[in-house]
């Protein structure tokens, strides 16, 4: 390569949009980003992406290998030509083998780029695709998951069509082998000096055609079947809680593995308990001369009714802690507390008897009380007549 090549090479850290001090992670996580962009699958027949894919792979290759990247901060892209250390990729198969494991998926080009742009495995050198996913709901009341139950649910899901066991052909027919891609699926496309394995375009990666399709599930093989299945459901879930039934979704057209089923928890509001995480909040009312001298009530827990003991002096909004009386942890064992929050109440009506008590108890404790209520035209005749006396008075 000729130095005037080599000048105009962009310089490394720009192409991956990173600083000179960017981490080993930055840099990583900065390539995955920009090789999803301009992935080849992505932008087909554009060969600047192609391009920038490239780009971007010979940058990583250098800034992720510490000699390299040493190598490279001290005399740029000459010290790496030096010293045999720059990066050829001859087509993009050389880039997904190298850095493949970067994106969690072994080497090769079967990596993510094939499953994140092709979707799915391979079986008989056809791309085959997992089934998608469904999903069902159940609704419990706080009661029920306080304990663990069992509960039967129903949801549809694409099953193999019964007609044409599942090749989507009219009976007595068979799919045709397609003569794009010899049924393999898959075609090659050359752009540039690289070569694109893509899903063919007549078969849609099937390797096949259906000229008579069946007229149940006009061929696509698969028909919406429903289904009932019983799902274990621990104790404590919270509400909209999302339980995986795997291999439960809808069946592959190809022969792939089946989706999963999501069952979705929801837990009714109850009339007596807020929740909070594993705790329950329940507020109880109680009277002043309870409060004042202390009382032993009857407080509802989820396990059912028990005795409190309420001390002298409680003021409303204090919270009394019974251990263990909450909801249990579906990841731990043991319970969370119930919280019993006192509320004061005071009646809107009382007796005579009651009124007599309560103006005594003033004059004892010697606060000002709001006189006995009198009529409003008998108090608005008081009011004016003094006012008029004090007139009188001035004059």
């Amino acid at each position: 390569m000729t130095s005037e090549k080599m000048v105009t090479k962009r310089d490394y850290y720009e192409v991956l949009q990173v600083s000179r001090t960017a981490s080993d992670n930055e840099i990583s996580e900065s390539y995955r980003k920009l090789a999803l962009q301009y992935h080849p699958d992505r932008n087909p027949g554009d060969d600047d992406a192609i391009s920038k894919f490239k780009e971007a792979a010979e940058a990583f290759e250098v800034l992720h290998h510490a000699e390299k990247r040493a190598c490279y901060d001290r005399y740029g892209h000459a010290g790496l030509e030096g010293a045999g250390g720059s990066p050829h990729f001859h087509d993009i198969r050389d880039i997904f083998d190298s850095f493949g494991d970067l994106f969690g998926n072994g080497g090769g080009a079967g990596g993510i780029f094939g499953d994140l742009f092709g979707g799915g495995a391979r079986r008989g050198g056809k791309r085959v695709h997992r089934g998608a996913d469904v999903r069902c709901q159940v609704t419990l009341e706080l009661t029920e998951v306080a304990v663990e139950t069992t509960r039967k649910v129903g949801f549809s899901r694409k099953e193999t069509c019964d007609e044409c066991k599942g090749s989507g052909a009219k009976p007595g027919t068979q799919p045709e082998t397609c003569t794009y891609c010899g049924g393999t699926g898959q075609v090659v496309q050359s752009t540039g000096i690289f070569s694109v394995q893509m899903a063919c375009p007549a078969c849609r990666g099937i390797g096949s055609i259906i000229k008579h399709p069946c007229q149940q599930c006009r061929g696509v093989g698969l028909v919406s079947k429903k289904v009932t299945r019983s799902v274990r459901i621990p104790a404590g879930m919270d509400d909209q809680t999302r339980l995986r039934l795997p291999g439960e979704g809808d069946f592959s057209p190809d022969g792939g593995p089946p989706g999963d089923c999501y069952c979705y928890i929801s837990v009714k509001q109850h009339p007596l308990f807020h929740r909070d995480g594993q705790h329950l909040i329940c507020n109880v009312p109680i009277t002043y001369s309870q409060a004042s001298l202390g009382a032993t009530i009857e407080v509802p827990t989820i396990d059912g009714c028990q005795p409190l003991t309420i001390q002298s002096g409680t003021h409303s909004g204090d919270v009394f802690k019974l251990r263990g009386k909450g909801m249990p942890d579906p990841r731990r064992h043991g319970r969370g507390d119930l919280h019993v929050q006192i509320q004061i109440e005071v009646p809107k009506r009382i007796s005579g008897e009651h009124e007599e008590l309560l103006r005594k108890l003033a004059e004892i404790e010697h606060v000002d009380v709001t006189p006995k209520r009198k009529g409003f035209l008998q108090k608005i005749k008081e009011v004016f007549s003094t006012d008029a006396e004090q007139e009188k008075t001035k004059e």
